[in-house]
């Protein structure tokens, strides 16, 4: 049985038209031929942040647990909207969420680890309907209790299923057709990357590109599969970047919701930095007065990591605008981000000049550090 892979992220589903749009996709898909099409979709754009805020609004302290099991309503109600859109047009179809999905994890609740999967359920829904429409970003644990795969991480949903049925190709949806060299929507003249690879891409997602999730992409290269990015527009699919096992890229990314941890000690620094590479979460070391790590992406996993250590620590919130070029990284953290967006421009302009374009227009703020260059050990 060939299955076609295919997830919507939240940017897909601005309103509930959304649905209508991406079940027609999926009605032309199966017109062209594609009979069986598991569909993975993320919650309403700024569901999630909303439902978290419920949460804490009730209890600021409300255990990472209670957080997973709020925020997994987001892309259950999501299913729910797209299989009534699906079934509308007449096509059998049905749903599964994080509990009938065949993906177990650990219980690290806030960004919970796949440790086994079973296909049967899946496998199953798709005996018996043409369309399965999977929640995104959610699993559950040994003790049956719903887990949350992380912010973001829908994509790594959809590929952990095209793993389990044995396809070599998932398709992610988005409001950009692609990977590129900067985010378009921060920096005009950014480049659109017809082809990239693995390794490459999940370190610009560590950096702060929101494309694809890192984890997606990292368990895409250990299985094989392909990830074809696109965008669903009102004139039709644009087809943009092609994630493979090969190629790379100079590339610009901000991090809009860096943050930086720090600590009364280089030692207590260094144990907790080995802590968040545990769980591969990625920090760069801050050279400031006091020891500190930036954190690019996972700063809300990565804060409770820290707080489980009982070890007393500062965190401030920073946008981190990270320059990879060639071998060497530079890592600019800049608290004010209209600033850090400027400096991401003039940044992109030195790498990748745009016929004697510059970003001329210097906004007011604090000023920027950085924490580079780096460069790749030799082997």
């Amino acid at each position: 049985m060939t299955v076609t892979i295919l997830k919507f992220g939240g940017s897909n589903f601005l309103d509930l038209e959304g649905y209508d749009r991406v079940a027609q996709h999926i009605e032309q898909r199966r017109a062209a031929g594609e009979n069986k099409i598991v569909a993975v979709v993320s919650a309403m754009k700024g569901e999630t942040d909303s439902l978290k805020a419920q949460i804490l609004e009730v209890n600021p302290e409300a255990s990472p647990s209670n957080l997973d099991a709020a925020l997994a309503i987001g892309e259950m109600r999501s299913v729910s909207l797209l299989e009534a859109a699906v079934s509308y047009l007449g096509i059998s179809v049905t749903s599964l969420n994080g509990y009938g999905l065949g993906i177990l994890t650990n219980s690290d609740s806030g960004r919970a680890k796949v440790e086994s999967v079973d296909p049967r359920p899946i496998r199953s829904a798709l005996q018996e309907h043409d369309v399965v429409i999977a929640a995104g970003a959610q699993a559950i644990d040994q003790s049956g209790r719903v887990t949350f795969l992380g912010r973001n991480s829908s994509d790594l949903t959809a590929i952990v299923l095209a793993s389990m049925l044995e396809e070599h190709a998932c398709e992610i949806y988005s409001d950009v057709s692609g990977v590129s060299t900067g985010d378009p929507n921060l920096i005009p003249e950014a480049q659109l990357i017809p082809e990239i690879g693995y390794r490459t891409t999940a370190k610009m997602s560590r950096h702060g590109a929101k494309v694809l999730h890192h984890g997606a992409v990292e368990y895409a290269e250990r299985h094989g599969v392909t990830i074809i990015c696109k965008s669903l527009t009102n004139d039709g699919v644009v087809t943009g970047t092609t994630v493979t096992g090969h190629g790379n890229a100079r590339s610009v990314t901000v991090a809009r919701d860096a943050v930086v941890i720090s600590f009364a000690s280089v030692a207590e620094r260094n144990n907790l930095r080995a802590l968040l590479d545990q769980h591969g979460i990625r920090a760069v070391a801050d050279r400031r007065d006091r020891p500190g790590l930036c954190v690019r992406s996972d700063t809300d996993f990565a804060r409770q990591l820290v707080e489980g250590t009982g070890t007393p620590f500062s965190i401030e919130s920073t946008t981190a605008v990270t320059v990879r070029d060639a071998s060497v990284r530079r890592v600019h953290l800049i608290p004010d981000y209209e600033r850090a967006v400027w400096r991401a421009r003039q940044l992109h302009e030195q790498i990748y000049p745009s016929s004697g374009r510059t970003v001329r227009s210097r906004p007011t703020g604090k000023c920027s550090r950085s924490l580079g260059p780096f460069r790749k050990p030799r082997k």
